[in-house]
């Protein structure tokens, strides 16, 4: 209690020197910032501003800020405020020109500096320096302005700013950074015999792909391959016009996200054409592990005339490129695609979490002869780095391996816990985790059906089915190290 007393008196010391503080020229400048940062809105403007950018790591920095704050907010506004409860600063002695309106809500964290704080770390960690430092200077502002118009005491925006800090962090588990390298591909990579101009290309481009309806990619892939067929495909008829562009093209280009891409897989692999991944997705799990971040790097790779043979797993007479999943995993895919197209993806996904957490029920399934009650299965296809129930990271992608996590029910390990291990990367799933490497794995179901994800999408399939691979069966372009 002494030291409570004396970080107290310390707190509201710093707030009266910053109260007193006279800076000329910002009496009206700081307090418009705070207002902009209400609701979010400075942040929601900057990620517009972003995304409208048509570079890749810009796009990406915009959807990990608008993670992150949509994190970080309810946290401290729902959780921290009613915990602590705070009583606000008095503003007596401030300049009426300083004061902006005194929120009702406790003190105690600041709401505005986790914001802050969290969209300056999201976007940190995916945009260059010259677009990530203004944003931090830019999220102190707001901080120190939150002091400076007195609604906030020091240690209010200390501990906001702490708190959005890790949620930004914490995106990672959620959203896995672009990785800066291409795996490891043991396989000699041939020359492929292509026209610089990209001749004998047929690329298949969805615009639906991503966060919203996108009409860059398919200009980028003309102005870049002025002699390649670009096809933009609309809705429903994706599988049709990979199959019927596969059949005329020396390569197929894809330019989605995961989902699309395993549509080209599998039409490539049927006409056995080489597939070139043009990232243009949310996750782009597939390209990221190929070293492809961004639209530029897919056609640095077609220039190299690089060729690589991968694997793909294989289930119910489906491919998957990066993982399929029983339990868990499908249901949320299914809840978020029912609400994405009205509030977008991210909040959708939010959602579909929340939704999860109070209904979902373990499943009762059969695998490789072994009665399991579990939450979540995954399969990978080739062996992914980091330990835990949804991981992300592959260093390989030619292996020959099913990569198996599964996360089973018990009366010890209930709902909400279990969902906390697979968000956190499997800290603390002890017994209930199992995780091994197999070239097969048999699943059945009593109930006859099984609901199964494969790459971001759902489908229901017979009770009984088997995980194999081909390996290294899908050719691929990819730079030449």
């Amino acid at each position: 209690m002494r030291l409570r007393s004396r970080l107290g008196r310390l707190d509201r010391r710093l707030f009266a020197a910053v109260a007193g503080a006279k800076l000329p020229g910002l009496e009206r400048l700081v307090p418009a910032l705070s207002r902009a940062a209400d609701n979010s809105l400075l942040w929601a403007g900057l990620s517009g501003a972003l995304a409208i950018s048509g570079r890749r790591p810009m796009r990406r920095a915009a959807t990990r800020g608008l993670l992150a704050v949509s994190l970080a907010s309810p946290l401290v506004n729902l959780v921290g405020k009613q915990a602590f409860a705070r009583n606000r600063p008095s503003p007596d002695g401030l300049p009426l020109a300083r004061m902006v309106k005194m929120p009702v809500s406790a003190s105690f964290p600041s709401g505005h500096s986790a914001s802050a704080a969290a969209f300056a770390t999201a976007v940190a960690m995916e945009a260059p320096g010259v677009v990530a430092a203004p944003v931090a200077l830019l999220a102190a502002a707001v901080c120190f302005s939150r002091v400076y118009t007195g609604v906030h005491y020091p240690g209010d925006v200390l501990v906001g700013a702490a708190i959005g800090v890790a949620t930004g962090l914490l995106t990672r588990r959620l959203w896995p950074q672009a990785m800066t390298g291409a795996p490891r591909v043991v396989t000699a990579p041939p020359v492929l015999g292509h026209d610089p101009e990209g001749r004998g290309v047929v690329a298949v481009i969805n615009p639906a792909a991503g966060a919203g309806p996108d009409t860059a990619t398919a200009t980028m892939v003309r102005a870049w391959l002025p002699k390649a067929e670009v096809v933009e495909a609309d809705g429903d008829d994706v599988p049709e016009l990979m199959d019927e562009a596969a059949a005329r093209a020396r390569v197929l280009a894809v330019a989605g996200g995961d989902g699309t891409v395993n549509r080209g897989a599998q039409a490539a692999l049927e006409h056995r054409r080489p597939l070139l991944v043009i990232p243009a997705g949310t996750l782009d799990h597939f390209a990221g592990a190929l070293g492809l971040r961004d639209p530029e790097d897919a056609m640095a790779a077609y220039r190299s005339g690089g060729v690589v043979a991968v694997d793909v797993g294989e289930v119910a007479g489906r491919i998957f490129l990066n993982n399929a999943g029983l339990g868990v995993y499908p249901e949320m895919v299914d809840r978020r695609e029912a609400v994405e197209q009205r509030v977008g993806k991210w909040p959708a996904l939010l959602w579909a979490l929340g939704r999860v957490l109070r209904t979902a029920e373990p499943d009762e399934v059969v695998i490789d002869g072994v009665p399991q009650r579990m939450w979540l299965l995954f399969v990978g296809n080739c062996r992914y780095d980091s330990r835990g129930a949804a991981p992300r990271l592959r260093r390989r992608l030619e292996d020959g391996l099913l990569d198996v996590r599964l996360l089973t029910a018990a009366s010890r390990l209930p709902r909400l816990r279990a969902f906390t291990s697979v968000l956190l990367g499997g800290i603390g799933l002890s017994r209930h985790y199992q995780q091994w490497q197999a070239d097969t794995l048999r699943v059945s179901s009593p109930s006859g059906a099984l609901r199964l994800a494969r790459d971001g999408e759902t489908c229901t399939v017979p009770g009984e089915v088997e995980f194999t691979k081909r390996p290294r069966s899908l050719l691929v372009v990819r730079p030449v190290s």
